[in-house]
C-alpha cells in the first residue's frame, strides 16, 4: 500500500481560484502537502497569470486545458482527464469548491473510485434547476463525504435533503479569506482612478449570465437603463469580450458617463467594489463580497443561492426587468446601507476546513487508506 497519499484541490474557473488560494495556504500551514489541479475550464492565460499573482498562490501541479464546450462535453473532458491523472497520483481525498462543471466532474470521478470528497461551499440552493450551477450543487452535495457550508441556511438545505448532520460542518465563507487578504494589498492605482473617479462616486456593474446578456432585447434595455443611471452617477461596467461583441452588434450610442471597460484583475475589482456607492450584478460571489465590504448591492436575478446576503447582508434581489433594476438603483442611491456580516465570515474559513477534515477523517492520517 502506498503511504504518500495527498489531498487534491480542484479549480476550474476564476471564482474557484479565489476560494482555493486560502485553502492551499491553510494546508501548507498545517504541513499537509496537497496537489492543485487546474482543469482549464477557464483558459485565458493572461487572466490566469494575473489571478495567481493577485491571490499570491503557486502554479497548479497540472492544467488539463479542457477549454469551452457544451456542459456535457466539458464535464466529460474534465472527468476523463482527471480519471487518467488519478491513475498516476496517490490521492487521499478530493476537495472541490463552488458549483462549476469541474466541481461535479471531479466529484463524480472520486466517488466512483471510492475516494472521499469534500465540498467547500456546500448546501447553497437557488431552487431553480434551470440553472446548470444548481444541478452541479445538488449532485456534488449528494456525492460528498464532507459538506463544508458557508452559512446556517446551507446547513438547513442539506438536512432537509436528508444528509446526515454528522457530515455537515459550518465553516464560514472561504471567499472572505481571499477578500480580507486582498484588502491588505490593493493596488495604488486602479481602473477607477484612471477614469478620474473616486470612492463613493460611481456605480459598479457586472452582468454575465445568459438570461441578461444573450437576449439582445433585454441587453439593449439594460444598457439604456444604465445610461439613465449614469446621468445620476457615473457607471463602470467591466465587460467580458463575449458580451462586448453582443453590445457592439446593437450599435448603440452610449453616454460618456457609462464606462464600458475591459475585465479587471482580481485586486482591481476588489478595489472597485470597495469604493462603489452601489453595485449592480448578476454574480453570486459579488453578492458576498459587497456584503463583507458594506456596499449596497442589487442582484439582477430572479433568485439567489445566497439568501444570507439579503437577510444578514447588504444585498437586494431585484429581478431581470431593466426598468425595475433602474428604479431600484435610483432608490438605493438615496438610502444609506447598514453594514451586516454573517457569522464566521471572518477570513479564517480555510483554517476551519483543514481542521474539520483532519479531525473527522476516517483514518488516523491524511495518508492512510481511504474508506
Amino acid at each position: 500500500m502506498r503511504n504518500d497519499k495527498r489531498p487534491v484541490i480542484i479549480a476550474g474557473a476564476r471564482p474557484n481560484f479565489v476560494k482555493v488560494a486560502p485553502l492551499i495556504r491553510a494546508f501548507d500551514a498545517a504541513n499537509v502537502p496537497a496537489y492543485l489541479v487546474h482543469t482549464g475550464q477557464h483558459y485565458d492565460e493572461a487572466l490566469s497569470l494575473s489571478l495567481f499573482r493577485d491571490l499570491g498562490m503557486r502554479q497548479p501541479d497540472v492544467n488539463f486545458g479542457v477549454g469551452s464546450g457544451s456542459h456535457a462535453a466539458q464535464t466529460a473532458r474534465v472527468m476523463t482527464s482527471f480519471d487518467d491523472w488519478v491513475d498516476n497520483h496517490p490521492v487521499s481525498e478530493v476537495i472541490v469548491v463552488g458549483d462549476v462543471n469541474s466541481t461535479v466532474a471531479c466529484a463524480l470521478v472520486a466517488a466512483k473510485r471510492g475516494i472521499p470528497v469534500a465540498h467547500v461551499e456546500a448546501g447553497l440552493r437557488a431552487f431553480d434547476r434551470t440553472m446548470p450551477e444548481e444541478v452541479n450543487r445538488i449532485v456534488t452535495d449528494a456525492l460528498a463525504t464532507w459538506l463544508l457550508t458557508p452559512s446556517a441556511d446551507a446547513n438547513a438545505n442539506l438536512i432537509r435533503e436528508g444528509i446526515g448532520e454528522d457530515r455537515i460542518f459550518l465553516v464560514g465563507n472561504i471567499m472572505v479569506d481571499s477578500l480580507e487578504d486582498a484588502l491588505l494589498r490593493l493596488p495604488e492605482r486602479t481602473v477607477v482612478q484612471e477614469l478620474g473617479l473616486s470612492g463613493g462616486g460611481y456605480v459598479l456593474v457586472t452582468l454575465h449570465r445568459p438570461a441578461m446578456v444573450d437576449d439582445s432585447i433585454r441587453l439593449e434595455a439594460m444598457l439604456r437603463a444604465l445610461a439613465v443611471l449614469s446621468d445620476r452617477l457615473p457607471v463602470i461596467f467591466p465587460v467580458h469580450p463575449r458580451t462586448r461583441a453582443r453590445i457592439d452588434d446593437l450599435s448603440l450610442t452610449l453616454p460618456p458617463n457609462l464606462h464600458l471597460v475591459m475585465p479587471m484583475t482580481y485586486l482591481d475589482f476588489v478595489a472597485a467594489q470597495a469604493g462603489a456607492r452601489l453595485v449592480v450584478t448578476d454574480s453570486g460571489g459579488v453578492q458576498e463580497e459587497t456584503t463583507c465590504l458594506g456596499v449596497t448591492c442589487l442582484t439582477a436575478r430572479d433568485n439567489t443561492e445566497r439568501p444570507i446576503t439579503i437577510t444578514e447582508g447588504t444585498n437586494t434581489l431585484v429581478g431581470t426587468d431593466p426598468s425595475v433594476v433602474l428604479d431600484a438603483a435610483l432608490g438605493a442611491l438615496d438610502r444609506a446601507v447598514v453594514p451586516r456580516r454573517p457569522p464566521l465570515w471572518d477570513g479564517r474559513t480555510a483554517e476551519r476546513v483543514v481542521a474539520a477534515l483532519t479531525e473527522h477523517r476516517p483514518s488516523a492520517s491524511w495518508f492512510g487508506p481511504t474508506p
